[in-house]
């Protein structure tokens, strides 16, 4: 043989080799994957809260009116909660990982062409879309690192961690938002989740392993259809009652269809062969439970953000960033609270550092009630607002434990789009019936003294919300993680 067929025949020998040298080998390193979880969720969690600083610099540059600039908040929150299910269930049926890359994808596209819009209409669009995407990445990424790291101490941590990340996610939008503005434009709030998502997505292609939990089975569409009308017209509907009212036209008819279709919905679970939700997981208590209890969570403590800079701007008079900056010591407590949880769940017990926090929580926004239109720093945003989100992060991975620990690995990304479905929705809820509640109590008036009422009421509602979750914790929340027969 010539020297030169013999290269020839070599060549594809060679190329072999090479392929399998930079192939990943096995499984990645359980940190790997922990890490890339983490940052999917951070990018969906940031999204929600970063554009709020921007929105008076986005109705200058495209010229939006009121009604625009809350549907740039809304879109967001409505694409996000109302396809969460759908998210979770084609995880489980078509790959967790297959999903996490389509959603960051679809996630970074869509910022960029929000950052890029020239015209109203373009962002909106760019911002349903990026819901969209949230909605497939966010239950992959807590099934994919449920599914990775074995059950116990080791889940609890990595799920300490992953809620700590999410939370700071929540809680840095206001500071890096703020950043983004005053150095840059408005576009960069959209803009950075282009080159972070660019980065996660690669390292996520090359490195995690394909997990598919489903039979094969094809996906619900009817249900997947029903469900995702349902709470995206009960999420507008929530979003109107603070333009329109409770009793206007355009809130009633979407808050009285949303539960028509989401009754639809149940009917027709009831029935198909394949449903996008098996109901039989709604008595697992343990599922049930915990998924209340995070909507009753997430209804009060969402709001601590958007309430906070209001207060921190249109009271105290702060700049954008410097009331992201006043919240960063609530940021790392959140965090902090996230840590300790799989700490105490061990010789304690999920339940009852699931109450603890809630009580934490309590506290905190009692004493947020008694802020006043002069009220200094420490006393008014630093001291309460640490107590707060202490409470939020130890509340937070117990139910998030509990909620996912107690169903069978076929039903991991629903049980995980229901997690973060009940956050949402709660929260979406929980904002809209306080920003009502604030802007009646104000009665119209911009003054320092009359908005100041209307934040405080709020605190004081949200602390009975809370309460409620107590109670409620301590008497449904099961001692242990309860396994699916």
């Amino acid at each position: 043989m010539t020297p030169m067929l013999e290269s020839a025949d070599a060549a594809p020998a060679r190329i072999s080799r090479l392929s399998a040298r930079l192939r990943p080998r096995g499984t990645p390193p359980m940190w790997l994957v922990v890490a890339l979880t983490c940052a999917g969720q951070f990018l969906v969690v940031l999204d929600v809260s970063v554009v709020n600083v921007a929105l008076p610099s986005m109705r200058t540059g495209l010229g939006l009116g009121e009604q625009g600039l809350q549907w740039v908040v809304n879109a967001y929150a409505i694409a996000f909660a109302g396809f969460m299910l759908l998210g979770g269930r084609a995880g489980d049926l078509y790959g967790r990982k297959r999903m996490f890359l389509v959603g960051l994808g679809l996630f970074t596209l869509a910022s960029a062409a929000g950052g890029l819009a020239q015209d109203d209409w373009q962002l909106l669009v760019a911002r349903a879309v990026q819901g969209l995407g949230a909605a497939v990445l966010a239950p992959s990424t807590l099934t994919i690192l449920t599914a990775s790291v074995p059950e116990g101490a080791a889940r609890a941590r990595a799920i300490g961690t992953w809620t700590a990340v999410g939370a700071g996610g929540g809680a840095a939008g206001g500071l890096v938002g703020g950043l983004l503005v005053e150095t840059l434009s408005w576009r960069w709030v959209l803009l950075i989740n282009v080159p972070i998502g660019a980065v996660v997505l690669c390292a996520a292609a090359w490195f995690l392993t394909e997990g598919r939990a489903g039979d094969g089975r094809r996906l619900d569409l009817p249900g997947a259809l029903l469900v995702t009308a349902g709470l995206g017209t009960l999420a507008y509907g929530i979003s109107q009652t603070e333009a329109a009212g409770w009793t206007a036209p355009a809130t009633l008819l979407p808050l009285l269809a949303g539960p028509a279709l989401l009754g639809a919905f149940l009917a027709v679970e009831a029935r198909t062969a394949s449903p996008l939700m098996p109901l039989g997981l709604l008595r697992v208590r343990s599922v049930s439970s915990a998924n209340v209890s995070m909507f009753l969570c997430g209804s009060a403590m969402f709001c601590m953000w958007f309430f906070m800079t209001l207060y921190a701007q249109n009271v105290l008079g702060y700049t954008p960033f410097e009331a992201g900056l006043a919240l960063v010591p609530s940021s790392l407590a959140v965090i902090l609270g996230s840590k300790l949880a799989p700490r105490l769940m061990r010789p304690v017990g999920p339940r009852n550092v699931a109450v603890l926090g809630t009580l934490v929580a309590v506290a905190g926004f009692a004493w947020q009630s008694t802020m006043t239109a002069d009220g200094s720093y420490a006393t008014s945003i630093l001291c309460p607002g640490i107590l707060m989100m202490l409470g939020a992060g130890l509340a937070a991975t117990p139910l998030a434990s509990l909620a996912t620990s107690g169903t069978a690995p076929e039903e991991a990304g629903l049980v995980s789009g229901l997690v973060n479905t009940s956050r949402t929705m709660g929260g979406s809820l929980g904002l809209a019936v306080l920003s009502t509640l604030a802007a009646s109590e104000s009665a119209g008036s911009a003054t320092p003294q009359a908005l100041t009422e209307g934040y405080a009421l709020a605190f004081r509602v949200g602390a009975g919300v809370l309460a409620a979750g107590v109670v409620l914790m301590w008497v449904w929340l099961p001692r242990r993680a309860v396994q699916l027969p």
